[in-house]
């Protein structure tokens, strides 16, 4: 499952395919491969079939973004193709779909990495769900 380089005693780098990464079925048509971050760093790549839909609204406390390598996706009756990166604030809400597929790489922060940031607890209203990314 990739390579891990020595770059110094205090400093290690890992490359490997996406494709190498385990996927996780978060629902029907909704893959996704939770890759190696820092601490309170959360990434991810999500793959969707054509037609697919995420399974539940998803909310992020901590607030979300996501760049769209390939494919479209569509939150709400707002289309975001290929080169597109989307941020969501904290506390905010989606539920994404797509008619043609679409692979995207997400990021957001740990609870306490968001706070140690300036994050505000106040807009910390939701646990994590296993389906989030």
């Amino acid at each position: 499952m990739g390579h891990l380089h020595e770059i110094s005693p205090q400093l290690t780098m890992q490359a490997l395919p996406i494709e190498a990464v385990p996927a996780v079925e978060v629902g029907p048509g909704c893959l996704r491969r939770d890759l190696p971050a820092g601490p309170g760093l959360r990434m991810w790549v999500v793959d969707m079939a054509p037609g697919a839909q995420w399974p539940v609204l998803d909310h992020h406390e901590t607030g979300e973004s996501y760049y769209v390598i390939s494919g479209e996706v569509i939150e709400g009756d707002v289309r975001h193709g290929d080169g597109t990166y989307v941020y969501f604030a904290p506390d905010s809400r989606h539920r994404p779909h797509t008619e043609s597929g679409v692979r995207l790489i997400g990021v957001n922060l740990g609870y306490a990495a968001f706070l140690a940031a300036g994050g505000s607890s106040e807009s910390i209203t939701h646990c994590y769900h296993p389906t989030q990314g």
